[in-house]
């Protein structure tokens, strides 16, 4: 469904922040993409929302390469959860998941909170498949907690019915538990709707806990590129270059090369 090909992107400034990687991803795949800073794996999903032009090589969605001259069509296929959200804190929950499809709606509509009767059932859906109840649907997003704006985000992301999800981070500011719970609505709801995830972690666990896939990027290159159920501790020593004793209750975060203890609450 989407392919990569013999991709790479360097800078202007030399820098090779990815350097010829081919991978696939499949229709309904979970897959986590794991790498210390400057890995590339930024990089890697802005190839794939259009964002960043490799420098050489081929990205396909579907069997269509994604060009300059179609770049807007295929943009409308690919939605993003951002790791800052971008939701609209005065504007309710409804409006903000409707607004994933802006691109569709015309200005006015969206700026009166006209909103046709099937895009507010399928939010009203959306909402329910990500365990966010009724009563919560008029609320300012702003009211919510920060787990329960994550669910509004997913939602949004797939109200325009996309083909594959791109989260950056999506759980890097919540406890465990409630990131957890929105991964498993995450996972949930693009299973339902058989669209692909491409989910950037920096907790080794949950990629390990809730990815089909794991995808390992060091400098730009492609090191792991398997199932989350093989992932052992000599591929993360040689993807974070530091030993450790055990899985269990590390994560292996984004802000050096090493693996800091993280408490997991039950």
């Amino acid at each position: 469904m989407l392919e990569l090909k013999s991709v790479s992107r360097v800078f202007p400034d030399g820098t090779r922040a990815i350097d010829n990687i081919s991978i696939d991803i499949k229709r309904g795949e979970f897959c986590v993409l794991l790498g210390p800073s400057g890995a590339g794996k930024s990089t890697l999903m802005g190839m794939v929302n259009g964002l960043v032009t490799p420098s050489q090589g081929d990205v396909i969605l579907d069997g269509e390469k994604i060009t300059l001259r179609n770049i807007k069509d295929l943009q409308k296929r690919v939605s993003m959860i951002h790791q800052q959200l971008n939701l609209v804190p005065r504007s309710s929950v409804l409006h903000n998941v409707i607004s994933g499809k802006l691109h569709a709606i015309p200005a006015w509509r969206s700026m009166f909170n006209l909103f046709t009767e099937s895009d507010q059932r399928r939010a009203c859906k959306l909402l329910h498949e990500v365990n966010l109840e009724e009563q919560h649907i008029h609320r300012r997003v702003s009211a919510l907690s920060g787990g329960q704006q994550q669910r509004v985000a997913i939602a949004r992301a797939f109200i325009s019915s996309p083909e594959i999800v791109l989260a950056d981070e999506p759980v890097a500011s919540l406890d465990p538990t409630i990131s957890r719970s929105v991964l498993s609505s995450l996972k949930h709801t693009s299973r339902k709707l058989n669209a692909a995830v491409l989910c950037s972690l920096h907790q080794v666990e949950f990629a390990i806990e809730y990815a089909d896939r794991i995808i390992a990027l060091r400098q730009g290159r492609v090191v792991y590129n398997g199932s989350a159920k093989k992932m052992t501790e000599s591929i993360l020593r040689d993807l974070y270059l530091q030993e450790t004793p055990s899985l269990n209750n590390y994560s292996a975060t984004d802000c050096d090369d090493t693996f800091i203890p993280q408490t997991v609450v039950a």
